[in-house]
């Protein structure tokens, strides 16, 4: 009875142990519970939960009834084989501490399982096929993108819990000796052996004989079950072949298919031997016996390892590109696949450089929309001049394209968010109830300079202020990159909403987010977040909801860690209602797709799409997954998994797909292996003939590779202007321009990659010659001197490739920035480059007269001028009347060409109505 007593205070004791332990899980499992449900997701978060509870309750009784089976197995055999057992009380300690560290074990290891094996369950239960084979073992990638991961997780869990057993059972061996020593030492019941002698008076002889001789049968069984796990991860091991890093090709190479894939299946079945071996000897009790298959095995793989150096040095490489050929085509096509860059369409442009005015005068939509102003110095300048007060930020510029009035137009703009770091008294009622959120937008075109170099303001201003239809009607920021601590909203404190001259404007939140903190829910996120103050705030009644996770680059990775997300969420006008959107693009990953290269050394990832796009709402934090790549397999198999979280990309408000843009992210990684992988030559690969890489330039004094550049303009053959990404390619270590990479952006065209090349008998001007030129031109690069011994900085900007028609015009900003704390980067100059001219001026309309002659529209208003100049005079002769009525019938004639579309004969008239009135002049 006693004894009964001392195990129920022991179980108690324990279970008050794992409740305190658990006290933070319990609390983060109610707190997220109620987040996700705030949000719509609670099948989302349950499915982590039941998934690892269907995988860990089976795992957990299965682990343990092997391990305490085995254990009393162990127990009752070492007894038997000593012939005593220890005293009862003995005994009883000794079971409830075998009990508990067999569950302890169990325990360990079994959230080891679920913690790493849940999603890559859930994946292989729920795969998608790609409906593509490998080209050696002629399996569906899905089984190295979703079987084969888990395959090696579960082997390697396997290995660990072998080697816990090994380990349990040398210590197991050592307590029972210790006890059954103790209990005949100092029991009141002596222990004798078979032969009737005294346990205890034969310490030195039982850890010779028995010790050894009972641990060697348990661990040689556990050794037996080690070799034919072995034996699964040689077999396995094979498939890992197609990411070999030998040789020439990433992938299975020459050596690989024809002898280390051998080696792998030889050493599986001698695996098998081995463990039939070990087994055979345990039995017996023949060491020896049990030692002949690991011996084999350790032979074997120093051979193979030998074999496969032989073969690689003497038959492959004298021979590599004959013997890779083959696999170099295998390594070649699946790292386009891998990248989206199968589908690149390739097209020739010409480069006649045969541009003229009137060409312009038909693009000058195009025209305007060449960016000659840059997001990195707009940063400075929106902060400087649009922050408003210190506790504003905008944190980046993004670049989008809308409609404003009527006009498809490129454009700046920023999130002016509120950062609660910058409050200059931060008490926990400013931090929490009032500061609560940033307000509206700054916004500006790309090509708009005003005349002190600034950018010219669309939207500007608290409120939100602008001259266009490009309205805001809730411009309140409550989600965004800057806003990290949680803030409790509907409080009988008002929330300061903006600054309204030396007075504050204040508001009441009107939406929908947030936990409503009744009851129980304001003890659970006062402990929570750590804050007494949260639970006895009068200010806090029964409407008050508190919003979490606010950084909209936390929220959305809370709610769907398996997705890679892009690091720059842009903000988006809804123009259908007025709202402020975040848009973050997301990314599905593996490192497991076979032949593909991975993109760097610093990291294995081999394969990537761009399949979704997460939205969030800027006031009210819903968040929505839309899935944009349907054919990717690896989304598939998530929609299966979480249907709720997925909606299809047709249910996108059309507001908000109008913005949708592609990343750059990807378009970087993708241009980073296109350079290489363009060719579709397995001999020209080999010998790198044909090796490009991305253009340089001189950006803002250094110089550095060509980032992809977001532009406007209308593809060869295409009759509509369009946003499009792109990066222009040189040949390796060579300045001239080889083509150009796009993305296009719009429309059902949206994600299509087109390769513009160039013809390779001409030299076309890359960005770094049109660099030298530039350095190399004395007007210009005196102008730039001058400045700089002023005491400004000489800033240069994007060297901007427009395609118009069949010819490519180059346009670079100059910026000024002043020796000063508090000054910023402004557009003074642009530089515009076309086949041999280059010039600079003080905007790119007069640097593009300057090239191509002045525009109708420059004439026409300049003939009009000098008309009446002269018609105002009050003597006239007779010669100089004749003139003026001979300009104004030109000057007729002329608009009336124009007007009928006739330009050979508008250019006529125009040519004769200068040399009438140049004579007026003389």
């Amino acid at each position: 009875m006693k004894n009964k007593s001392i195990y129920v205070v022991i179980t108690i004791i324990a279970l008050l142990l794992i409740l305190l332990g658990s006290f933070s899980t319990l609390l983060d499992f109610a707190t997220d519970y109620k987040w996700f449900q705030e949000l719509g997701y609670t099948k989302t978060f349950l499915t982590k939960l039941s998934a690892q509870f269907k995988i860990g309750v089976p795992i957990f009784t299965i682990i343990f009834i092997a391990i305490f089976s085995y254990i009393m197995f162990i127990k009752k055999r070492y007894y038997r084989e000593i012939g005593s057992r220890p005293s009862k009380n003995v005994e009883g300690w000794l079971n409830i501490s075998l009990g508990l560290v067999s569950g302890l074990t169990s325990m360990f290891i079994s959230s080891i399982f679920v913690s790493n094996l849940w999603f890559s369950a859930l994946q292989f239960m729920n795969k998608t096929s790609f409906n593509i084979k490998d080209p050696v073992f002629n399996k569906d990638l899905s089984f190295y993108i979703f079987a084969l991961p888990l395959f090696k997780e579960i082997v390697g869990l396997l290995f660990l819990l072998i080697a816990m057993m090994i380990i349990l059972s040398i210590i197991l061996y050592i307590i029972m000796l210790v006890s059954g020593i103790i209990s005949s030492r100092f029991g009141k019941q002596k222990v004798f052996d078979m032969d009737g002698r005294p346990l205890g008076s034969r310490i030195g002889e039982i850890i010779d004989r028995e010790l050894i001789k009972n641990v060697f049968f348990p661990v040689g069984i556990l050794a037996s079950l080690f070799f034919l796990v072995l034996a699964i991860n040689y077999y396995l091991n094979s498939y890992e072949l197609l990411y070999s890093t030998r040789g020439v090709v990433y992938g299975a190479g020459f050596t690989d298919a024809n002898i280390t894939l051998w080696i792998y299946r030889i050493a599986a079945m001698v695996s098998i031997l081995s463990a039939i071996m070990f087994l055979r000897g345990t039995m017996k009790g023949n060491i020896k016996g049990a030692s002949v298959g690991p011996v084999i095995l350790l032979a074997l793989l120093i051979l193979g390892n030998v074999g496969n150096t032989l073969v690689q040095r003497f038959i492959v490489e004298p021979d590599e590109i004959s013997k890779e050929q083959k696999y170099l085509e295998h390594h070649m096509e699946y790292t386009q696949r891998a990248y989206g860059l199968k589908d690149v369409e390739q097209r020739d442009f010409p480069v006649d450089q045969d541009l003229t005015r009137e060409d312009l005068a038909n693009n000058e939509d195009i025209i305007g929309n060449i960016r000659i102003n840059d997001y990195r110095p707009i940063k400075q300048v929106y902060n400087q001049l649009q922050a408003i007060r210190l506790y504003y930020n905008f944190n980046g510029v993004d670049i989008d394209r809308y409609n404003i009035d009527g006009k498809y137009t490129q454009v700046f703009l920023s999130a002016r968010e509120l950062n609660q770091e910058n409050l200059q008294t931060k008490t926990w009622i400013n931090k929490h109830l009032k500061y609560t959120h940033g307000y509206g937008v700054a916004l500006s075109p790309v090509n708009a300079i005003a005349p002190d170099g600034q950018p010219e303001l669309l939207i500007k201003d608290i409120p939100p202020v602008t001259d266009v239809d490009l309205e805001i009607k809730r411009p309140e920021i409550y989600f965004g990159e800057s806003t990290n601590d949680y803030i409790i909203v509907n409080t009988d404190e008002m929330e300061f909403d903006y600054p309204e001259g030396s007075d504050n404007k204040q508001t009441m939140y009107e939406g929908t987010a947030g936990i409503e903190l009744k009851g129980l829910n304001r003890l659970l996120f006062a402990i929570k977040e750590k804050s007494y103050k949260l639970l006895i705030s009068k200010n806090i009644n029964r409407d008050s909801r508190i919003i979490k996770h606010r950084n909209i680059n936390k929220r959305i990775r809370k709610i769907a860690p398996f997705i890679e997300y892009d690091e720059n969420p842009y903000i988006v006008v809804n123009q259908q209602d007025g709202k402020l959107y975040w848009i973050i693009d997301g990314y599905t990953v593996s490192e497991r797709y076979p032949y593909s290269k991975p993109f760097s050394e610093e990291s294995n990832m081999n394969y990537i799409r761009n399949s979704v796009k997460v939205v969030v709402d800027a006031y009210n934090g819903d968040v929505k997954y839309y899935v944009f790549d349907e054919e990717d397999p690896i989304i598939r198999t998530y929609m299966k998994i979480f249907p709720e979280l997925f909606s299809n990309k047709s249910e996108m408000p059309d507001g908000l797909m109008e913005h949708t843009k592609y990343p750059t992210t990807l378009f970087n990684i993708q241009a980073e292996i296109y350079k290489n992988y363009h060719v579709e030559n397995p001999m020209v690969f080999y010998n790198e003939e044909d090796l490009w890489d991305i253009a340089q330039e001189k950006y803002m004094g250094e110089v550095q590779y060509v980032e992809p550049i977001y532009q406007m303009f209308r593809l060869p053959d295409a009759d509509k202007l369009e946003f499009l990404l792109t990066i222009p390619y040189t040949p390796k270590t060579k300045p001239n321009m080889t083509s150009l990479l796009v993305a296009r952006n719009d429309g059902e065209d949206y994600g299509k990659l087109l390769l513009y090349k160039f013809p390779k008998g001409r030299t076309i001007q890359g960005p770094m010659m049109i660099e030298s030129r530039i350095d190399q031109n004395t007007e210009i690069s005196e102008q730039l001197t001058l400045w700089s011994q002023e005491g400004s900085k000489v800033l240069r900007g994007n060297v901007i490739i427009v395609p118009i028609e069949n010819s490519l015009l180059y346009v670079e900003p100059i910026y000024l920035e002043a020796d000063s704390e508090n000054s910023f980067p402004e557009v003074k100059r642009v530089i515009v480059a076309f086949e041999d001219k280059i010039v600079m001026e003080r905007s790119l309309e007069e640097a593009l007269d300057r090239i191509f002659g002045k525009s109708k529209e420059a004439k026409e208003e300049k003939g009009e001028e000098k008309l009446e100049e002269r018609l105002k005079t009050d003597e006239l002769d007779g010669e100089s009347e004749k003139l003026i009525k001979k300009a104004i019938e030109t000057f007729n004639k002329a608009k009336s060409a124009s007007q009928e579309g006739n330009w050979a004969e508008y250019g006529k008239y125009i040519e004769e109505l200068e040399d009438i009135l140049n004579k007026l002049d003389s």
